[in-house]
């Protein structure tokens, strides 16, 4: 199994003990939400998702030979919103993590998912 599929089937099960395994001590995470981001933000806000939204489904892949670009549709109770992902992988760890949130759908149908 590579490391991007672990990444996939940990986060959105809401397994982060395993998700965190996949991240460098030092993983580059940046997102385009309202609110600083470091590496145990961006798995609780993924915690978060995981746990409020009735499903996750990953809609599309895009492989490279250095990481991928995912795109989710996060599918809540009241509606959806989008997440793209871009991951870069060295020697089987994720080193960087870039999230871009649909912020109008994100602020609409998961109120207060990255409030801190």
């Amino acid at each position: 199994m590579d490391v991007v599929d672990f990444w996939v089937r940990s986060w959105t099960s809401d397994d982060l003990t395993a998700a965190r395994r996949l991240l460098t001590p030092h993983v580059e995470v940046e997102w385009n939400l309202d609110a600083p981001v470091d590496d145990e933000e961006m798995l609780q806000v993924l915690h978060r998702i995981a746990a409020f939204a009735d499903r996750v489904e990953l809609t599309a892949r895009t492989d490279a030979i250095d990481g991928a670009a995912l795109i989710y549709d996060l599918i809540g109770p009241f509606g959806s919103a989008q997440l793209v992902e871009l991951l870069a992988v060295e020697q089987n760890l994720i080193t960087e993590v870039r999230h871009v949130y649909d912020v109008t759908a994100i602020d609409r149908y998961f109120p207060g998912l990255y409030a801190n």
